[in-house]
């Protein structure tokens, strides 16, 4: 079949037609490769940007350190790196580590901790050049858009992470998408705004006020950006605040089910949140007034009482209350005090009771911190009106305005509520209230009145001329003079007078009252009010009659002691002469306690027996006042008379715990027992839980040897143990109280040291030696000291 012929430039249409669409994909590929090189070019173009930034901070660093100029600087980086084999990024990033000193280092310094060695040049190069690159970025990008890209790429992309957003908090609590990277722009466009009312998973985290961590979105079954798409993927938010509020959250997305990340990734991306809460904090507008200016005009245009609130920082930062910066002219304090008073405090100090659980302080805390608004219609809280604790039901609005909260309240019943009050601190303060009209002759009593007088509501009110009437007789004179202050001189006035009751009791009453005048002087009204003052009155009887007792109680007292310091200077005078005893000098120092109500049990006893040997006994009973003194007594004469039996001092000090132990009334006491025999000049001793005596020789003193024996009176049989000492002409020996080295700060063994130490000091005379000794003495308990020397000559 022959071909049919072609229409007239048929075959030219096509050739200029095929030559057309080869033209078209020619100039399309030759566009598309132009598009992608510049793509190429302006990624290189950032990322030389965000290094030279890096690189021109650490020159900036070389400048301060090395005091030299910024050509001077760059060469001396390039020298640097060369000289390390590193780049000049790497060296850059290091500079800036070492000289920052911040969280980053910090970051990174934990890292290094916690990387294996082989991995160590990766943890000091790749995360500090990585976090350091990243934040240069930040810093000096113009908006969040480019710090989104900038992050992603620098900090994010190398721990796996596909894509972000940033979220800002708006002030009413909404939601803003202020950069996002890796997601598609139609999904940016959808999520650009959400509502307060929307839960989504950057909202928990900020409710929470903490990192929320989820292996997929699918698992917490919460809408986010990107998640319709993807959820199975893995998701991180991580709030963002700047001076303890919260400004936005950044939202970081894998591209696969999220597993825990080690605590260095944690901690890279609560770092990463910190620069983008600087760049919240410093671009991004949150819509609503922030000047002081425009929130107080604000405040002023509203009807309600309005507060706007501060946050007070701590040095690190942390909010720990707010000032009351300002108060509107609608603002009336509860408890009365003027708006003066209150503005320019802070909260928890002008309203403790904001601070308890679920109060107001806590919903004002997470407004300022979260940004979300608080509102709530009949909100129960509690105020304190005169320290009485004042239940109050109001509207509640809280919002924050910047870095400002303002707070805003409607009270419900607030009239009947005040009275409530009023009544209630009249019942508890046991006050009734009056008013007099001298025109109408019309009495108003308050129910409380009626109560205090013994009357029923329904009897008729006393008028205060016949007051007199219904007083005790030995009160007319005082309530007349009342009565004539207010009547005729027109002065408020008061008195107290016994009030006979219907029932027959009687009550002491304060009645206080002021005269109203009309305005030409004349007496129209007199207010006043009634208070029931015989507890108090009875309390002030009681207490004079407690200090009636107490004073001669404090008569009683001073004449024991009196009785029983006379009975100690009696038996041991605080002085005594020396005594001289063949071959023997003896010198005794008492002295006393420096307050004369702690007399106490010191004791001691020199006497020649019939075997011309030598009783020496000191002793110390536990306690003071008169008991002491008079058991003090029993026992020194108890051992007078055990010594004419020629027992030895063990045997002797046997005798005397029983006598302590059976014939007193519990008597414990410490004691030094000796016996000295000038003929062979041995000295034989026993002790009761005394310190033993010092014995000073040539020039030395040491204390004989702490031989056993159990203080008097604590056990009914009690073995002592007998010690004998040579001594020899020239030798002195010490016997003393406790009183002479106890003291509250150091130990019995320190202070006998000292003693020891001082007991060695050369003196002229024995009298000299004492006197010396108690000079040194630095014992700090205010008890009786006695100390004996006995001198061979």
């Amino acid at each position: 079949m022959p071909t049919p012929p072609e229409p007239p430039g048929s075959s030219e249409s096509r050739a200029v037609a095929g030559s057309a669409r080869g033209d078209d994909q020619g100039t399309s590929g030759r566009l598309a490769g132009t598009v992608a090189r510049l793509r190429v070019q302006v990624q290189q173009a950032h990322e030389a940007a965000a290094g030279q930034a890096l690189i021109e901070q650490a020159k900036g660093i070389l400048v301060e350190r090395l005091h030299c100029g910024p050509r001077e600087a760059a060469r001396q980086l390039d020298t640097l790196a060369t000289g390390a084999s590193v780049t000049l990024l790497e060296l850059a990033a290091d500079i800036v580590n070492q000289a920052a000193r911040d969280h980053l280092t910090e970051l990174t310094a934990a890292m290094l901790e916690a990387a294996p060695s082989h991995a160590v040049p990766d943890v000091t190069t790749a995360a500090t050049v990585r976090m350091r690159t990243a934040e240069s970025s930040t810093l000096s990008a113009g908006d969040t858009q480019t710090v989104a890209d900038s992050l992603l790429r620098y900090a994010l992309a190398p721990l796996g992470a596909n894509a972000l957003a940033i979220w800002a908090v708006t002030y009413d609590g909404a939601l803003r998408l202020a950069g996002y990277a890796g997601f598609p722009e139609a999904e940016g466009a959808r999520w650009h705004y959400v509502p307060p009312e929307v839960a989504t998973l950057a909202r928990r985290a900020l409710t929470k006020r903490q990192t929320v961590w989820t292996r997929t979105l699918a698992d917490v079954q919460l809408p986010s950006i990107g998640g319709a798409a993807s959820p199975q993927a893995g998701r991180v938010v991580v709030p963002a605040g700047t001076s303890g509020r919260l400004v936005g959250a950044l939202e970081i997305c894998w591209p696969g089910p999220l597993d825990p990340q080690p605590p260095q990734v944690q901690r890279q991306v609560e770092a990463l949140a910190d620069l983008c809460a600087h760049t919240l904090d410093a671009h991004v507008p949150l819509g609503a007034a922030t000047e002081p200016s425009d929130l107080i005009g604000l405040a002023e245009g509203l009807w309600d009482p309005a507060m706007i609130l501060r946050p007070y920082l701590d040095a690190e930062g942390r909010v720990i209350d707010f000032w009351i910066h300002h108060l509107n002219a609608h603002f009336a304090d509860l408890a009365g005090r003027p708006p003066t008073a209150i503005a320019g405090s802070l909260l928890l100090e002008s309203y403790p009771v904001s601070a308890d659980p679920s109060g107001l302080y806590e919903k004002i805390e997470h407004v300022h911190a979260t940004g979300e608004p608080f509102r709530a219609r009949r909100l129960a809280t509690t105020s304190l009106v005169d320290q009485i604790p004042l239940p109050i039901v109001a509207d509640v609005s809280i919002t924050r305005h910047g870095e400002e909260v303002l707070a805003t309240w409607r009270i419900h019943d607030q009239g009947n509520r005040l009275a409530n009050v009023l009544q209630h601190a009249q019942r508890l303060g046991r006050i009734g209230g009056f008013e007099e009209d001298f025109h109408t002759g019309e009495i108003t009593w308050n129910s409380q009145l009626f109560a205090l007088c013994g009357l029923q509501p329904t009897d008729k009110p006393i008028p205060l001329q016949e007051l007199a009437a219904h007083a005790h007789r030995d009160d007319a004179i005082a309530l007349g003079r009342f009565l004539r202050t207010l009547l005729h001189h027109h002065r408020p006035a008061s008195t107290a007078f016994r009030l006979n009751r219907p029932d027959t009791t009687s009550r002491h009453i304060r009645i206080v009252a002021e005269p109203v005048l009309d305005g030409h002087g004349n007496l129209q009204v007199i207010r006043g009010a009634y208070q029931d003052i015989s507890a108090q009155h009875w309390t002030e009887v009681a207490l004079a009659a407690t200090r009636d007792q107490l004073a001669h109680t404090e008569k009683e007292s001073a004449e024991h002691n009196r009785l029983a310091l006379q009975l100690q200077h009696a038996i041991m005078p605080p002085t005594s002469a020396p005594i001289d005893i063949p071959g023997l000098h003896i010198a005794v120092r008492y002295r006393p306690a420096e307050e004369d109500r702690l007399v106490g049990g010191d004791w001691y006893d020199i006497v020649t027996l019939p075997s011309r040997q030598v009783l020496l006994a000191v002793g110390d009973i536990a306690g003071h006042g008169i008991r002491a003194a008079t058991s003090m007594i029993v026992l020194r004469n108890a051992l007078r008379g055990l010594t004419a039996t020629g027992a030895g001092p063990a045997q002797l000090l046997v005798w005397l715990n029983t006598v302590a132990h059976y014939l007193t009334e519990h008597v414990t006491a410490t004691a030094v027992c000796a016996l000295y025999d000038p003929s062979t000049r041995i000295l034989r001793w026993a002790r009761a839980g005394h310190l033993p005596p010092i014995l000073v020789r040539k020039g030395h003193a040491e204390p004989l040897p702490a031989i056993k024996g159990i203080l008097l009176g604590a056990l009914p049989d009690a073995k002592y143990q007998e010690g004998e000492v040579q001594l020899e002409v020239g030798d002195t020996l010490l016997m003393y109280t406790d009183g002479l080295i106890e003291r509250r700060d150091r130990s019995v063994q320190s202070s006998l040291d000292q003693l020891i130490t001082a007991a060695e000091r050369s003196t002229p005379t024995l009298d000299a030696h004492l006197d010396y000794l108690l000079t040194r003495s630095n014992a700090d308990t205010d008890d009786d000291t006695c100390l004996i020397g006995i001198q061979l000559t």
